[in-house]
């Protein structure tokens, strides 16, 4: 349609030059059949101009001739004058009208391949497993779903609208111009070709110089949003001079950069000017020539002058036309390139089974795909329905890793885990996941409402349950006695609550959905003694009957579990009960003696 669209308006944006060119010959001739009336002649006649065939004024026209004498010249000619200026702005009309078409379709168009391929690529990052994040800067991410899909979209709309246009353009001037005169187009041509390949060239130059522009666009936004999303640390180690000396250095290179860009496009703009002058020069110097000599009419002079600036804009159009093709080419590939990948985790079941919080791990190993860290070794452990298992060891001993394992953020690298005796990789994955709650040891809130941060594993809460699950975490007081209670906004992480409070939301967000089995990953690490022993005594009633794993580093978080094991270095070095391990005097022993001396110390 868009196709369709532009073929048409270009046969008006071709056609209205005739009728200026025609307007301009019956004035002329009109000019000499006065001076022939005046001079003693009874009549004359000149030529109908030929797009005013369909005006034939009765008596006073025969075939195609307009008939003058002294009584109606004047009359005839401001009419026929009227109706070419008439006919002219009519198809001026017609052409922009059909101009908005072409844009509705072409453009429109584009924009809504631009829509679905952001939709595409944004459920593309849903599926993705932990590894790609973990592989790819979040800025390249944004970028592959912004700038990207804008330059594909620039490709798909303006590069082949124009590419089109200057098509049929070309093929409609051209042969217009051929019929009238082959030597005038000929030399009404000339310089263009030379001003597509000097715009081609200068384009090659002002893409590069805009790529380095761009790069060091991202430098300083890179500095900007470090700097305020770390302001309390900088201000804290007195850095903000530091810091405002790196970004004035980095903005000196921006603004050399920016300066030499628009040195490069200044340029632009006069060689355009300068050879669409050429070619208006050598038009109307040639078609002077030939009108001299009798072979062409004045008329067809501005006819082709028409057609030079019809088709300066198309041909300037080519450099920038292929300046997109060239940008949207590697946009295309960036983000083909995140298309194609396939999730290390995927899901392999359609039906979902209620979880009745037996698991088990046999033999489980895991490496890091990126890394090749070996965090966990020949891990064996069950937990039967409804009991709770803690697991306790020096940071990097492979804790967080048995829930990531359990979440299918990653599969084991060999050996079994299994929940309802079954493989966790014949589990339906969203279902699995949507029947843990997960309090993750970094906490990550959302801007929105409290209520909503509670509320976001499960849309089917009411009011009676977020607030259940804030008293259970020990967070409803706290809320209550904010400004706006359960509607109040957290700022950009949680930025305006406090580290303890960020994490009992936290926890509240992971029991308001009732899971069947929970997972706390070292969360209590931000609250003090008595705000963990409050939150533990809740526990004891929200795990009642789901299976549990409390992750911890604190002794007084899992003395109650009903087994613990203890990681070292990916392996389990110790396991038992509080008692039992205690009695065993090893490194249980060991950690619970040094956390007991550090409370007496701040007793004291």
């Amino acid at each position: 349609m868009g196709f369709f669209f532009i073929v048409l308006g270009n046969i008006f944006n071709v056609y209205a030059p005739v009728v200026v060119g025609e307007g301009i010959d019956f004035l002329t001739k009109s000019i000499y059949a006065k001076k022939e009336l005046d001079s003693g002649q009874l009549s004359t006649s000149v030529n109908i101009p030929s797009s005013l065939w369909w005006f034939a004024p009765k008596g006073q026209s025969a075939n195609g001739q307009l008939i003058l004498n002294s009584e109606n010249t004047v009359g005839l000619v401001i009419r026929i004058g009227l109706l070419l200026a008439l006919t002219y702005i009519v198809m001026y009309i017609i052409k922009g009208v059909f101009l908005f078409y072409q844009r509705q379709t072409i453009i429109v168009m584009s924009r809504y391949v631009e829509y679905d391929l952001k939709n595409e690529i944004y459920n593309k990052y849903q599926e993705l497993d932990s590894a790609f994040y973990k592989r790819n800067r979040t800025g390249d991410l944004m970028n592959r779903i912004s700038e990207d899909t804008s330059r594909v979209r620039m490709y798909l709309g303006p590069a082949i609208m124009y590419t089109i246009n200057l098509i049929v353009l070309i093929i409609m001037c051209v042969f217009v111009m051929l019929q009238i005169d082959v030597e005038l187009t000929l030399y009404t041509l000339l310089p263009l070709p030379f001003m597509m390949i000097i715009i081609f060239y200068v384009s090659t130059i002002i893409n590069k110089k805009n790529d380095g522009v761009q790069k060091q666009q991202s430098k300083l936004s890179t500095i900007v949003q470090e700097t305020i999303s770390g302001i309390r640390i900088l201000k804290a180690f007195q850095r903000e001079d530091y810091y405002a000396t790196q970004f004035e250095k980095e903005s000196d290179v921006y603004k050399e950069q920016q300066l030499s860009l628009v040195k490069t496009e200044a340029f632009f703009m006069p060689v355009i000017l300068l050879l669409v002058g050429l070619s208006t020069i050598l038009t109307v110097y040639v078609g002077a020539v030939k009108v001299m000599d009798g072979t062409l009419t004045a008329g067809v002079i501005v006819q082709f002058v028409f057609y030079v600036n019809n088709l300066t804009w198309p041909f300037a159009s080519v450099g920038w036309v292929t300046s997109l093709v060239q940008k949207a080419e590697a946009s295309q590939a960036r983000i083909n390139e995140f298309l194609h990948t396939k999730p290390a985790i995927y899901n392999t079941v359609e039906q979902e089974e209620k979880l009745d919080g037996q698991i088990e791990f046999k033999n489980v190993s895991f490496t890091y795909p990126d890394t090749g860290i070996e965090a966990l070794k020949d891990i064996n452990f069950e937990i039967k329905p409804g009991k709770t298992l803690a697991i306790v060891g020096r940071t990097g001993s492979g804790k967080s890793t048995i829930a990531n394992l359990l979440l299918r953020m990653y599969d084991c690298t060999s050996g079994t885990i299994t929940l309802n005796r079954k493989d966790i990789q014949n589990h339906n994955l969203f279902g699995l996941r949507k029947q843990i709650g997960y309090v993750p040891q970094e906490v990550f809130l959302f801007s929105d409402t409290i209520k909503n941060n509670i509320s976001f594993g499960s849309t089917e809460l009411s009011e009676q349950d977020i607030m259940k699950a804030a008293q259970d975490a020990d967070v409803h007081d706290n809320i209550v006695h904010f400004p706006l209670g359960y509607e109040t906004i957290l700022g950009e992480r949680g930025i305006n609550i406090s580290g303890g409070q960020k994490q009992r939301i936290s926890i509240a967000r992971a029991i308001a959905k009732k899971p069947e089995v929970l997972i706390f990953d070292d969360c209590l690490s931000a609250v003090d003694t008595e705000t963990e022993e409050r939150i533990l005594h809740s526990f004891e009633k929200v795990m009642v009957g789901k299976s549990s794993i409390i992750i911890a580093h604190r002794i007084s978080a899992v003395k109650k579990a009903d087994h613990i094991i203890v990681l070292d270095k990916g392996k389990i070095v110790e396991e038992g009960n509080h008692e039992s391990l205690l009695a065993a005097n090893g490194f249980y022993a060991m950690l619970n003696r040094k956390q007991q001396m550090e409370s007496e110390v701040k007793r004291e």
